[in-house]
């Protein structure tokens, strides 16, 4: 076990930030955080990285209830420059904190600055650097080192779509080295790049597995009907049907009780009612990421 967390907690005055949350990480694994603003996931990153004390709670990395920061490699949501420098300063600068010697540094920085696709603005001030290009550049300052596990806030949020595009693409090819484990609002982020999600409201854990397992919790079929009549009071009117959401007036999103298909239609016809849509709902995995988050 890479990393495992326990009971993590993180409280400020009245307000609780981080609820008790548990949360293990292999090596080479890829998690995402994933929950609404708010929900507390930079407050977690921010002590798993070692720059926020928990309140309570147990960090065990690598076998050790310190956290060895030489093997965390750390992006925040916004990183922050010396707009004077280069590229290449700016890393040799990190490399050094880092205590890389300056044989190590040179061969990594020139690696790293082709990894992220700024080889070419090596040598420019990164005070004309586009958003996109200084997140590149923190993914590269993040992963210098060569840490064992790279810890990411939210690390295209800030991107327009290629810019997007080509982070989780990098992101994908690190998860062969390292494990990662990274923040985001996004549930597509979250599909295109991660092994396991951890779903997190208002501090607290609502949900940890994998994407397939979220896919198949919610196997329960949910029926759509439309008709040219009012649906309300008929749907209510009906004891087998579990429970609805109107879409319209006369649209209705249904699940049933047991198996009672059947009896929805045979009711629709008995009533004379005028069919224009009756099918079963294609549950998506942002159908099932809503239920749980909504709790």
């Amino acid at each position: 076990m890479l990393l495992s967390v326990e009971k993590l907690s993180k409280k400020y005055k009245n307000h609780l930030a981080v609820n008790e949350l548990t949360l293990n990480i292999e090596d080479r694994q890829c998690i995402a955080l994933l929950g609404p603003n708010g929900s507390g996931k930079t407050t977690t990153l921010s002590m798993l990285s070692g720059l926020l004390t928990p309140t309570s709670g147990k960090i065990v990395f690598q076998g050790r209830t310190s956290i060895d920061r030489q093997e965390i490699g750390f992006l925040p949501q916004y990183p922050a420059f010396f707009s004077w420098m280069t590229a290449t300063e700016y890393l040799h600068f990190a490399g050094k904190l880092s205590h890389l010697t300056k044989r190590e540094l040179q061969k990594k920085i020139n690696e790293m600055l082709s990894f992220v696709g700024l080889e070419d603005a090596k040598n420019k001030k990164i005070g004309g650097f586009s958003g996109g290009m200084k997140q590149r550049l923190g993914l590269a300052q993040a992963m210098l080192h060569d840490p064992k596990l790279l810890i990411l806030d939210e690390p295209v949020s800030a991107l327009d779509p290629s810019g997007r595009r080509d982070v989780l693409n990098m992101m994908m090819e690190l998860k062969n080295k390292m494990a990662i484990l990274f923040s985001t609002h996004v549930l597509h982020d979250a599909e295109q790049v991660c092994d396991h999600i951890v779903m997190l409201k208002d501090g607290t854990v609502r949900w940890a597995g994998t994407l397939d397992a979220l896919r198949k919790r919610n196997t329960e079929e949910t029926f759509i009907l439309s008709t040219e009549e009012k649906l309300e009071n008929w749907i209510k009117s009906k004891e087998y049907i579990k429970e609805f959401i109107l879409t319209s007036e006369t649209s209705a999103e249904i699940k049933l009780i047991d198996a009672s298909r059947n009896h929805l239609l045979e009711d629709c016809i008995k009533n004379n009612m005028t069919i224009n849509r009756f099918e079963v709902k294609n549950h998506t995995l942002e159908d099932a990421y809503m239920e749980v988050v909504n709790q």
